[in-house]
């Protein structure tokens, strides 16, 4: 039988700049495989049910049991970090940079909150948290979605608009050294069908390459056929079998004839090392590491690629960050081992070994039962030292250190510290104790959210064309739908989210205020003489949040009792008149004098 022979570099065509993105990426991708490996093994602690699915696999003890304490830390962090950052409706404002943009903001404010409340946003939103815990590097873009279908009266029903893409740490390569996560250039990584593949080649041709489009389909189709065709019959292994080599494969033939394309897309500045041109802020795609689908400008009006990070604990000269797991993954393995060696030492009582010396007649070990050990025989029970099982103290004690190192908040748990203390004397222990955790959520939500919400604003403009809105009135308990346009959202300024900022410091600012007003100066009336009651009254409308209500405004009470004032008045009237009628007598009917005197005048 004759040996087909197929070397790969007889059916690719690459390109120079594919194959130059495509080593970047690979480059990129070994600067970061410790920190893969590390993830991978967080990753089996969180989802494990016994130590036989993690690097305590190798312990010599009989018993497996894990304490799930990784993944405890993960389920309370993600739990406190939700409720910090989306605390309530309406934990975004608008910021005018000038006095017409800032008469938007109730525009904008309407468009931004019924987008965030949109369900897929919020799932994806979630995502980033748990990557934010998981990883310890969120990695977030943005994407425009138009799901909308014609209806029978003519209109066109579903969701538009932009909603923030979540890429996995693992899908994304950077310069891990470069200053910023912003001057650093980026590539994505996207295993898609060919029949994506197909859509996303149509989607970056005009008309005019409509030829050329096609003979591109025709090659991606061709290779592949190829590979299929060649791996039968002895094929020969070609050099550019690994040069081409594309990660989840055993090789780039075997990657070939799979239903995977993979598809490279990298973001920023680009020194074409062939034609020695300079791409200033550019998108440029590549399919099977080897040819560019697509070129163009970033379109995004703020001159960066719109992919936004953040890390937990941020190092200095690499821009991989650490998350709150990392280093607690010994401490884990420490909790596994000290647990298994106490239930083995255990096991070990109950069922302790024996040393028989000398000659003993054969015997049951049971309880009451009687052993004949002779004149040299003895029976001996081997047992460990009971002092191990003071374990427990050390296992409450790591897994105590393990919260607080991951920058749990102290009361998270609903446990109080011990001590009598007054309200304000707990509320002021666990901000103190808590500002790790309040620190890492305002990181995550000035550095990633805020972007990322802005990003989302800048493309609505960009694209979208009119919406409508649903508005709750929380006054009249009403709801009503707004059209809101392009020039309705379209101002200078930014988006704010404000759900962490809220949860801590106006529960501080609060405490500080009713603390002073108990204090002596605070008690001191020449002092509070300098104190607007007004403005007294609009701040604390403004850090309770029941501005919606319309409870504060100037003499708002005295009108109210004077209103309540006038209406008693009117009742006590109406009840003195009526006390005055006599029973069975209406205000129509004739006064009883005049009725005499007619009478008397009759009888004359």
């Amino acid at each position: 039988m004759v040996t087909k022979t197929l070397d790969l570099e007889d059916v690719l065509i690459p390109d120079q700049l594919g194959t130059q993105i495509a080593a970047t990426w690979q480059s990129w991708e070994n600067l970061r495989r410790k920190k893969i490996t590390e993830w991978d093994e967080i990753r089996r602690y969180v989802f494990a049910t016994d130590t036989t699915h993690t690097t305590n696999s190798n312990l010599p003890w009989k018993n497996t049991t894990t304490i799930p304490k990784l993944c405890q830390i993960r389920d309370n962090l993600i739990a406190n970090y939700m409720s910090s950052l989306f605390p309530r409706r309406g934990w975004l404002q608008w910021e005018g940079a000038r006095e017409q943009d800032q008469e938007k903001q109730k525009a904008i404010q309407l468009f931004m909150e019924n987008l965030v409340s949109e369900p897929r946003v919020k799932k994806q939103l979630k995502k980033l948290v748990l990557d934010y815990i998981d990883y310890g590097n969120p990695i977030g873009s943005v994407e425009w979605v138009d799901e909308r279908i014609a209806t029978d009266d003519g209109d066109r029903a579903g969701f538009v608009g932009p909603v923030p893409l979540r890429i996995s740490p693992l899908d994304i390569v950077f310069d891990p050294t470069a200053t910023s996560f912003e001057d650093s250039p980026k590539i994505t990584r996207a295993l898609v069908s060919v029949g994506q593949l197909e859509a996303l080649v149509k989607s970056f041709s005009v008309p005019e390459d409509q030829e050329e489009t096609e003979k591109l389909l025709a090659y991606f189709k061709e290779i592949r056929n190829s590979a299929r065709a060649g791996g039968h019959g002895g094929t020969k292994v070609s050099e550019k079998d690994d040069y081409y080599r594309v990660d989840g494969f055993d090789s780039f033939r075997a990657y070939l004839s799979s239903r995977f394309v993979e598809v490279l897309t990298f973001y920023g500045d680009l020194y074409d090392e062939n034609t020695g041109e300079l791409m200033k802020n550019h998108k440029i795609t590549v399919v099977d590491r080897h040819r560019v689908i697509g070129k163009k400008v970033n379109d995004a009006i703020f001159g960066v690629p719109p992919i936004y990070h953040t890390g937990w604990r941020v190092r200095q000269d690499n821009l991989w960050a650490m998350g709150p797991l990392d280093n607690l993954v010994g401490m884990q393995y420490r909790l596994d081992h000290l647990e298994n060696l106490k239930a083995d030492v255990l096991d070990f009582l109950a069922a302790p070994p024996k040393k028989i010396k000398g000659y003993v007649e054969a015997f049951e070990w049971a309880p009451f039962a009687n052993i004949d050990v002779g004149d040299t025989g003895d029976v001996e029970i081997i047992g460990p030292d009971t002092n191990i099982l003071n374990v427990n103290l050390e296992l409450r004690e790591l897994e105590q250190k393990m919260e607080e190192m991951a920058g749990s908040p102290k009361e998270s748990l609903g446990i109080r510290s011990p001590g009598e203390k007054t309200a304000f004397e707990v509320q002021r222990l666990e901000n103190a104790a808590s500002r790790i955790f309040q620190a890492k959520i305002l990181q995550f939500e000035e550095e990633l959210l805020e972007p990322l919400l802005n990003a989302m604003l800048e493309m609505a403009r960009r694209k979208l064309d009119s919406t409508v809105v649903r508005v709750i009135d929380d006054e009249l308990q009403a709801i009503s739908f707004e059209d809101i346009t392009k020039d309705d959202i379209t101002a200078i300024g930014r988006i704010r989210p404000v759900g962490a900022k809220h949860f801590a410091e106006k529960a501080v600012q609060i405490q500080n205020i009713s603390q002073w007003y108990q204090s002596g100066l605070g008690s001191d009336p020449e002092v509070r003489a300098h104190f607007s009651s007004f403005g007294l009254a609009k701040l604390s409308e403004d850090l309770m949040d029941i501005g919606q209500f319309k409870l504060v405004q100037p003499f708002i009470r005295l009108n109210e009792q004077a209103n309540a004032q006038r209406i008693q008045n009117s009742n006590a009237e109406q009840v003195e008149t009526e006390a005055l009628t006599p029973s069975g007598l209406s205000e129509d009917d004739a006064d009883p004098d005049e009725l005499l005197e007619e009478e008397l005048e009759n009888a004359a």
